[in-house]
């Protein structure tokens, strides 16, 4: 291995390997931006998002307001009884709520040791997208595996992914319960009035709606885990 000196000498000029990157990031940004960066100050992202943090409501099947801490207990209360009936739950979602909704499974199979399933096997589930349609392709999967007294946790930003809606109809025709669902957006979604218990965040920007599911959903995980 040569010395640092050497290596650098080696690299030449022209790389981005330097002994100063601190200066050079600054030197290479400095007047050669093409356009004005106008972007809001992450002190105020961060507050905005504590703000939806705050704001999140749970309702029931009737639309009645549950207090957070309570709503949350009883999710985490009915993951305890579904390890111990060995029931199972099932997490649908797309883009970056499907990859919360892996992330949910992965947390509780390993940390919890419940049984949780995702449909995001790629082969899979575009064959059934591509030979059916993509607004079936989780409600066929909700259909051959769901099972009475099964839990169904169903997350979209909108509330509104038709394939989501499908899924859900399906999983309380097959008589999952109770169906959780996690949404934002405009309040009146048709998500959040099909669960039994509906978490729900008030904003319309996918980053904080996702962040705030993400913050939800790793709770309930880590108190599953933790209250055994």
């Amino acid at each position: 291995m040569p010395p640092p000196q050497l290596l650098y000498q080696q690299l030449g000029t022209g790389t981005r390997l330097k002994r100063s990157p601190s200066k050079n990031i600054y030197r290479h940004c400095s007047n050669k931006t093409p356009v004005d960066v106008k972007m809001m100050p992450f002190t105020q992202y961060s507050g905005e998002l504590q703000t939806f943090l705050e704001r999140v409501v749970i309702t029931d099947s009737n639309g009645q307001n549950v207090n957070i801490d309570e709503g949350l207990s009883l999710i985490i209360t009915l993951l305890h009884k579904i390890k111990t009936t060995r029931k199972k739950v099932m997490v649908i979602g797309n883009g970056g709520s499907a990859a919360i909704a892996s992330h949910l499974q992965n947390d509780l199979c390993k940390a919890a040791q419940i049984r949780v399933m995702v449909f995001t096997e790629p082969p899979l589930l575009t064959a059934l997208s591509n030979d059916i349609s993509y607004t079936a392709a989780y409600r066929e999967l909700v259909n051959l595996w769901a099972d009475n007294d099964d839990v169904l946790i169903a997350i979209s930003s909108s509330g509104r992914s038709q394939n989501i809606l499908n899924a859900v109809t399906t999983a309380r025709d097959h008589g999952c319960t109770p169906i959780i669902t996690v949404s934002g957006f405009l309040p009146d979604n048709p998500l959040r009035r099909m669960g039994d218990l509906n978490l729900y965040v008030s904003s319309r920007e996918y980053g904080y709606v996702e962040l705030v599911h993400s913050v939800l959903t790793h709770y309930i995980s880590d108190q599953t885990a933790k209250t055994e």
